[in-house]
């Protein structure tokens, strides 16, 4: 059976999971969801997808989840890819929650703020956006220098730590990022882009704003 995962093209966190998914060989087919017309916000959304209005979310059968780390996990454990070696387990662990706390959540909302926000309202969140831009160049600061003598972050093939932290920095929408400031990120994201059936976000997952195009 066809996996499904519900998602958008400009959702960083579908992309992680989406790359997840395409990378370990899983058959899966991406569900468009219109985040920008309010599908997420919506009751039945909510009451048959996700209760808590986030994509994505995978469906596998009766089986409905959640949150990119999540997905991710259950795709390494149905696939036996992309885990690491055994003893690997709990350091890809520490990498995924380190990056839904420090990275993609700052990366997440500061190019919402820059790039879909409308014009008129964002002179007031300036102070916001300089003050996650701020943390974000502290969460670049310890992933290019995890990165500075390794290829991968964990162990010694790409895994979904790798999956989950490059998930907002593939994205050509201006955000504060630039690959050229951080020699071993830029070199890394080359080696992830390298793999077989990498694919831009766009590329495999439909966007939800007919003007989102790679640049």
């Amino acid at each position: 059976m066809t996996v499904q995962l519900h998602c958008f093209g400009e959702s960083g966190h579908s992309y992680k999971a989406a790359l997840a998914l395409e990378l370990s060989g899983m058959a899966w087919e991406p569900v468009f969801v219109n985040f920008f017309d309010g599908a997420t916000r919506a009751s039945d959304y909510q009451e048959q997808l996700n209760e808590m209005g986030e994509a994505p979310v995978l469906i596998d059968g009766d089986l409905r989840l959640s949150q990119s780390g999540a997905i991710q996990q259950y795709v390494v454990e149905k696939t036996c890819k992309l885990g690491g070696a055994p003893e690997d387990r709990w350091e890809v662990l520490r990498w995924q929650f380190w990056d839904n706390h420090k990275l993609s959540s700052q990366a997440g909302m500061v190019r919402f703020l820059l790039n879909y926000l409308p014009e008129a309202k964002r002179d007031a969140m300036a102070p916001t956006i300089a003050f996650l831009q701020g943390r974000l160049e502290t969460a670049y600061s310890v992933l290019d220098k995890r990165l500075a003598d390794r290829d991968w972050l964990v162990g010694e093939s790409l895994t979904v730590a790798d999956l989950t932290c490059c998930g907002y920095l593939f994205y050509d929408e201006p955000f504060g990022f630039s690959r050229g400031d951080w020699a071993h990120i830029d070199a890394w994201l080359d080696r992830i882009a390298a793999t077989p059936g990498w694919k831009h976000p766009y590329d495999l997952m439909p966007p939800a704003r007919p003007d989102t195009q790679k640049r």
